[in-house]
């Protein structure tokens, strides 16, 4: 038997080595071939694009992104249909001191917090397509991905090519700083992400340039075990790899 480990993200590349060094087989599922990359060469490892079957797990453990809710909900749902133990992994959320925080993407489109406003857009190229209506109330810029999906999604929303930073993290806070004065950006918007996602390093810049910093809640579920140490994940595995 094996350990399902929901992966994609960082988080999941840095349990996976835990695992393979405690010994414990491991299937990680991703959605692209890109991501294989993320993980290193192990016979204890085996990298799977898709979900598995539940006969080939004897417990999960999500380390999926924090916004990845699909995948979230449908390992909670196998889990309780087939009596297959459960651990969330994620990261630690950061203090909202220097930020203002809004517990939906729809709270921030029906406020006034864009309007007139240089916005630069870090939110994953996903939720692109909500900002369209803003394109002639707002100068909106967006950072995502330099692949062509996020390209192609990004460009359907309307924003024309001087107004898309492709840039793939992690991106430090000369970087992080520099382009926001580049482009003159007066607000900026992005996602709950942890320290992982960069999401500490837009507060400092956020704080040093005296810019607003709007951070989008993650998303509530509910989960009935839930860690943010490596170390319990890897109790969870043995505990239940000698089941």
């Amino acid at each position: 038997m094996t350990i399902w480990l929901i992966g994609g993200t960082s988080d999941s590349a840095m349990l996976s080595q835990e695992m393979i060094m405690s010994g414990i087989p491991t299937l990680v599922t991703i959605t692209t071939e890109s991501a294989k990359h993320l993980y290193p060469d192990s016979s204890l490892l085996t990298i799977k694009i898709g979900k598995p079957e539940p006969s080939e797990i004897t417990a999960i453990v999500d380390a999926s992104h924090p916004y990845a809710t699909k995948i979230t909900k449908y390992a909670i749902a196998l889990s309780h249909q087939n009596n297959i133990p459960y651990l969330r992994y994620e990261r630690p959320n950061l203090e909202a001191q220097t930020a203002i925080e809004l517990d939906s993407f729809e709270t921030l489109l029906e406020s006034d917090y864009l309007t007139g406003q240089r916005v630069l857009l870090t939110v994953g190229y996903k939720a692109l397509p909500l900002f369209q209506p803003w394109q002639n109330r707002a100068t909106l810029y967006t950072r995502i991905l330099p692949v062509v999906n996020s390209l192609l999604v990004a460009t359907a929303a309307g924003f024309s090519s001087d107004r898309i930073i492709a840039l793939r993290p992690p991106i430090n806070f000369d970087l992080e700083k520099a382009l926001w004065l580049q482009w003159k950006i007066s607000l900026v918007i992005t996602k709950a992400s942890g320290t992982k996602g960069g999401e500490d390093i837009k507060r400092s810049v956020a704080q040093e340039l005296n810019i607003p910093l709007l951070v989008i809640a993650r998303p509530k579920i509910f989960y009935a075990k839930q860690t943010s140490s490596a170390r319990e994940v890897i109790a969870f595995c043995h505990q239940h790899l000698k089941r």
